[in-house]
């Protein structure tokens, strides 16, 4: 087996973005959003309704994480490669707290690290079952109180779980040794996007703040805010209509156009899951709540299953569906421990069978902790 120190210190940097591009179905998807907020009536105001809420009790809390988690990043100069290397022997704590941060990095960062063959297949188990991908955000930006109840559960569960594998899994999966994974290319440079998307980020913060402490803006105020939150939506469309990276931002960005970035792959998400359920609830007569309410005992399970999906923005509807009242902590809890975020795709590129059983090793504790909740705590966190 390679030295710990075998490890790649710096991956080549990825190229530079030059000439965006948009995307022909994102631009499409954008231009049907902007249909529907254009419609007359009661469809058109209930599409610039859910825009207003999507990006003032969501995007604008999503954005002020992101800019100060990478912010804080970039000040502190953390090198989450090098923390890994540093702890041989606490490869699996070490690893389930990389997993453990917000975003997908310190995943992304294991699960390259054990394609070299320098951590444990426990501690590639332990960065995934801790890992919440880009749903943490969410969760940190509107439910504070439970995302600190999942991170920490999470991280308790990708702990043991990862002792558990090494204890009793002793056959070691070889994948792309000596690779490291570019998770992104690089924008290198703060752009006009980024600038106006900070700039209505800023006074939808406020709005954000007013509205989650109750106050009232008043009539010019309630009228300023729909503007700030169609145009900062419209900033958002544009920014993921011409995105030149998938989801995950590269770490060599500056903060500001990662936050822009990623804000803008989470806020569409969030807005499909807002625009399905307003429509849903308003037009087809249909009560989504009774519907989850009736699935009982199947929340849990449903939540592991959707955690199997590769991607973050499944499981930011999870999120989204939590945060609305849809779903109880049980089934959130159970997708956060099964689902392995953007993580996935770089575990299956560069060591498939690894990642296959790396991911349903973590659908064991999620079943565990997902029913133990929805049986004995049903209440909790809800």
């Amino acid at each position: 087996m390679t030295n710990l120190t075998d490890l790649p210190r710096k991956a080549a940097p990825a190229p530079l973005v030059r000439n965006l591009r948009p995307h022909p179905l994102r631009l499409a998807l954008v231009a049907l959003l902007a249909a529907l907020a254009f419609l007359p009536g009661a469809p058109g105001a209930l599409t610039r309704g859910l825009m207003h809420d999507a990006y003032v009790g969501v995007s604008v809390f999503v954005a002020a994480t992101l800019f100060l988690v990478y912010g804080g990043e970039r000040l502190l100069g953390l090198d989450l490669g090098e923390i890994l290397r540093r702890n041989r022997h606490a490869q699996v704590p070490v690893a389930a707290l990389l997993g453990m941060t917000p975003g997908c990095a310190g995943a992304i960062v294991v699960t390259a690290a054990y394609s070299a063959g320098n951590v444990s297949l426990g501690a590639l188990v332990a960065a995934l079952t801790g890992t919440m991908g880009d749903a943490a955000f969410l969760l940190l930006a509107t439910r504070p109180d439970a995302a600190a109840a999942v991170l920490s559960i999470s991280l308790v569960a990708g702990i043991v779980t990862g002792l558990i594998v090494d204890r009793f899994h002793k056959t070691r999966y070889n994948g792309r040794a000596g690779t490291a994974c570019e998770i992104a290319p690089r924008i290198g440079r703060v752009r006009l996007r980024d600038i106006l998307f900070a700039a209505l980020a800023v006074p939808g913060l406020g709005l954000g703040l007013m509205d989650a402490f109750r106050i009232d803006p008043g009539t010019f105020g309630t009228m300023a805010g729909q503007v700030i939150a169609l145009a900062g939506m419209a900033v958002l469309a544009w920014i993921w209509a011409f995105s030149p990276v998938p989801a995950i931002t590269n770490p060599a960005d500056p903060p500001l156009p990662r936050a822009a970035e990623e804000t803008a792959f989470i806020t569409i998400w969030v807005l499909a899951a807002y625009l399905a359920f307003g429509y849903v609830e308003a037009f087809a007569g249909f009560d989504l709540a009774a519907l989850f309410k009736g699935l009982g005992p199947l929340l849990p399970l449903l939540g592991v299953l959707i955690g199997f999906i590769p991607g973050c923005g499944p499981q930011i509807l999870v999120a989204t569906l939590y945060i609305n009242g849809l779903i109880p902590f049980s089934a959130l809890i159970a997708n956060a421990i099964s689902n392995d975020g953007d993580a996935l795709f770089p575990a299956i590129a560069l060591n498939p069978k690894a990642a296959v059983i790396a991911t349903l090793y973590t659908a064991i504790p999620a079943i565990v902790v997902g029913y133990a909740f929805h049986f004995l705590a049903p209440g909790f966190m809800n």
